[in-house]
């Protein structure tokens, strides 16, 4: 009988499909410049669309992703963006990972009319000065990340700040807001040096050479990938850490510590995800699962990528539809789950209340580990209304 059951269940599903064309999603990533993030995040989404196609689909039609490559240029992924909405007629885009690649995507969402999930950039301007009717974001922006890191840089005695950032869109935007943040919060310290090397193409020799000759009480860190491991590495051995206590966005996520190891600075303060201490239901379903298709540890990419899918499932049910406006008014004020817990998109500035972990470095044996960590809720750390209004254009907001 459950057989019987099962395979007529089988048939009314092929059928379904069968009567409507597959729910198209364009995706476009940094797949081959930018591995270490994108790989587990690919395979955060395939487990979203594997579950939700196993589950009958979206409004009884398939999902489908038709992912492309962009190698970290605007030019390839506007290129790419242009092929799926014009001959694979995706019904949504979603992803980038560079702020400049987001950005390109996002205008190009906007002259097309066509609804942008942007996964993983995190330029503050990607829903505020550049920002339109059809973008929204995901992961919390630097301002947000920022304003978490300010919260315990507050606290230290240190007056006397210096920046090291890539020298593009995420690196300027970061600096910014924690510029801003802090010296709100701290009237008294002073900010008396600034590194902006190339993304890529860091020396960190030269640059932690600059920094300490500004002789800063600590360091806001905006490096990541390639970059942070040579920092890292140089600053063990110039003694500047853990001597120099510092701030650092990003660096307790997984895809950094693993390839830190043993190298990985004990005592910095660091936005990450210490996905093997996190016990709440919704991570250990999440994780559970991930382990068992893929058979390794979720990274923040796999959780980024499985909840770009979520949300982009949710808008499309409570929309009943992939008309794109219908879809852009269903996305504002939808909430959706992650496997952080819930959030939603405010309809302000379409920007999620996704948040993020903050803790402090140290190592756990030979590997890089999150201690002392607490879970960030993103809405905590979003910007008044006013802030908004003064730096999103009206026309984006209708």
């Amino acid at each position: 009988m459950k057989k019987l059951v099962v395979a007529l269940c089988a048939v009314v599903c092929v059928g379904a499909w069968a009567q409507g064309k597959p729910i198209k999603i364009g995706e476009i990533n940094s797949y081959s410049s930018m591995p270490q993030f994108t790989t587990p995040y690919r395979q955060g989404w395939q487990l979203a669309v594997e579950e939700i196609n196993a589950a009958g689909g979206l409004l009884g039609r398939k999902v489908e992703v038709i992912a492309r490559d962009d190698a970290g240029k605007p030019e390839e992924a506007l290129r790419h963006a242009i092929e799926l909405t014009s001959n694979e007629n995706v019904d949504v885009l979603a992803g980038g990972f560079l702020s400049n690649v987001g950005l390109a995507l996002a205008d190009h969402a906007h002259k097309n009319k066509r609804l942008f999930v942007a996964s993983e950039p995190l330029t503050d301007a990607i829903v505020w000065d550049k920002g339109n009717r059809y973008t929204f974001r995901l992961r919390p922006s630097t301002y947000m990340q920022a304003a978490m890191l300010v919260e315990e840089a507050a606290k230290m005695p240190a007056k006397r700040w210096a920046t090291i950032a890539p020298n593009y869109e995420y690196g300027q935007s970061a600096v910014a807001s924690f510029k801003e943040l802090l010296k709100a919060r701290r009237p008294d310290v002073e900010f008396v040096g600034e590194q902006w090397p190339v993304l890529g193409k860091l020396e960190a020799g030269t640059t932690l050479q600059a920094i300490m000759q500004s002789r800063p009480d600590a360091i806001f860190n905006v490096t990541f990938g390639a970059d942070l491991a040579k920092l890292v590495r140089e600053g063990n051995q110039r003694n500047v850490f853990p001597k120099t206590p510092v701030v650092s966005l990003l660096s307790g996520e997984p895809e950094y510590l693993e390839v830190l190891r043993d190298e990985t600075p004990k005592g910095w303060i660091v936005t990450g995800y210490p996905w093997d201490q996190i016990d709440t239901r919704e991570h250990a379903s999440f994780a559970a699962s991930y382990y068992k298709r893929f058979n390794e540890n979720p990274k923040v990419g796999s959780v980024v990528g499985y909840a770009t899918m979520q949300a982009i499932f949710a808008a499309i049910n409570k929309a009943r539809s992939t008309d794109n406006e219908k879809l852009v008014t269903a996305m504002r004020g939808l909430k959706f789950m992650t496997p952080f817990g819930p959030a939603e998109f405010r309809a302000i500035d379409q920007q999620s209340t996704m948040g993020a972990y903050v803790g402090t470095l140290d190592l756990a044996g030979q590997k890089g580990t999150m201690v002392r960590w607490r879970y960030a809720n993103g809405k905590d750390y979003q910007p008044q209304d006013s802030y908004v209004r003064a730096r999103r254009p009206v026309a984006a907001t209708q």
